[in-house]
């Protein structure tokens, strides 16, 4: 039997890569960016308070701090919630480096929890091992787009007085049932902050960009002067007067332009992403070679990756290379954090957290993305299974 690669070779070397995501750019976009940029303000202006607007009213938060990034959201929020030199925060070992980077950048140590395999979130029958008298919070990650059991992982933050933050930057326009009540992830309603990215690969974006979300008025006046030099002004309003150390985490009136109008059209874009979700979860039902993560009613995700477990980890990265030469530009995440040569020299060691470790030998994110077409979720469905049948099994399917 001809080989399929042999057989579609041609449409093969037309094709352009198809990456694990990308952003959602219309005219639309582009016409708020060039109003933004014909007006008086490119920077420190109205755009900037009108985006946070949009994220409250969309998340129902109390308050928005947009930033400069994703990771510099992350840095305020801790620093805002007090962590400091001698206390520990408790962060799933499945993650992006920024995640417990910033607890490093407070001057704290995190410490890293297991991960159930089900959806790459923290383990929350397991979680309790890493609790400590050191302990001051939680910074738990919506892996995915799949948001925590915020209930039950409030609740026991609550029991030991923890600051818990959210760091959902792959979960804007994701949502959880709690109390016998749904809840948009941003709602800071089980969480002390939210954060969130605008990175051209996440729900919506801002070029680069991120947000703090809060029901709190303490952080919010924190975190606004940490977004700006610690500057505020005086009791007239008119001399500015540095009260705190504080960054430029500022971010434009540019960027915002374009995340106000993203926002508008978010709903639509995680519909797009459900979409192309059920397509590869009916079209790989029951196929031999991975497996896919799952979540229960109470949830429903923002689909932000779209993540295969291979049952048997010694293919993957064969599978990998072969999957890219045939233009399909898939991802891995995560390696655990304290595999990362900064983390190892500061004496964390593998087996920390076993689960994590076998999550990502055998994890392999394929393209999901609002604007893939459905031919291209033909071929890259064609694309896996045939190269899983070549690498794993027999003959072509």
């Amino acid at each position: 039997m001809r080989c399929w690669w042999g057989r579609d070779k041609k449409r093969e070397s037309i094709m352009s890569n198809i990456s694990y995501s990308h952003q959602h750019i219309d005219q639309a976009d582009i016409a708020a960016v060039t109003r933004a940029l014909r007006s008086d303000w490119l920077t420190q202006g109205p755009m900037v308070k009108e985006f946070e607007e949009a994220l409250c009213r969309y998340t129902s938060a109390r308050y928005a701090v947009a930033v400069s990034s994703g990771t510099a959201a992350l840095h305020i929020a801790c620093l805002a919630a007090g962590f400091e030199k001698g206390q520990e925060v408790v962060v799933p070992a499945n993650t992006f480096a920024a995640s417990a980077n910033a607890v490093v950048y407070a001057g704290a140590k995190p410490v890293f929890t297991d991960i159930d395999q089900s959806t790459g979130n923290m383990d929350l029958k397991v979680i309790g091992k890493s609790f400590g008298p050191k302990t001051r919070g939680i910074i738990a990650v919506d892996f995915a787009g799949i948001p925590c059991d915020w209930q039950q992982l409030s609740s026991m933050a609550s029991k030991r007085k923890l600051v818990v933050i959210d760091d959902a930057s792959h979960a804007l326009g994701a949502s959880y049932k709690a109390e016998g009540h749904w809840h948009k992830v941003g709602c800071s309603q089980h969480t002390d902050m939210t954060t969130l990215s605008f990175h051209p690969l996440k729900s919506i974006t801002t070029g680069e960009g991120g947000a703090v979300l809060t029901n709190r008025q303490d952080l919010y006046e924190k975190l606004l002067l940490l977004r700006n030099h610690g500057i505020d002004k005086d009791s007239k309003g008119l001399v500015k007067l540095m009260v705190s150390l504080g960054f430029n985490y500022r971010i434009a009136d540019i960027q915002c332009a374009l995340g106000c109008n993203q926002i508008k059209k978010l709903d639509r874009l995680i519909k797009e992403r459900l979409e192309i979700n059920n397509f590869y979860r009916k079209s790989f039902a029951g196929n031999r070679y991975f497996d896919m993560l799952s979540w229960d009613k109470t949830v429903n995700s923002s689909h932000h990756l779209f993540p295969i477990l291979l049952k048997n980890a010694v293919h993957r990265d064969s599978l990998i290379e072969q999957l890219r030469a045939r233009g399909l530009g898939v991802q891995v995440h995560y390696m655990p954090v304290y595999w990362h040569p900064f983390y190892r020299q500061r004496g964390y060691k593998r087996c920390y957290a076993p689960v994590s470790e076998e999550f990502f030998r055998r994890e392999i994110s394929i393209p999901i993305y609002a604007g893939l077409s459905k031919k291209d979720q033909r071929f890259v469905v064609k694309v896996i299974m045939n190269a899983c049948n070549s690498i794993i099994g027999k003959g072509v399917l």
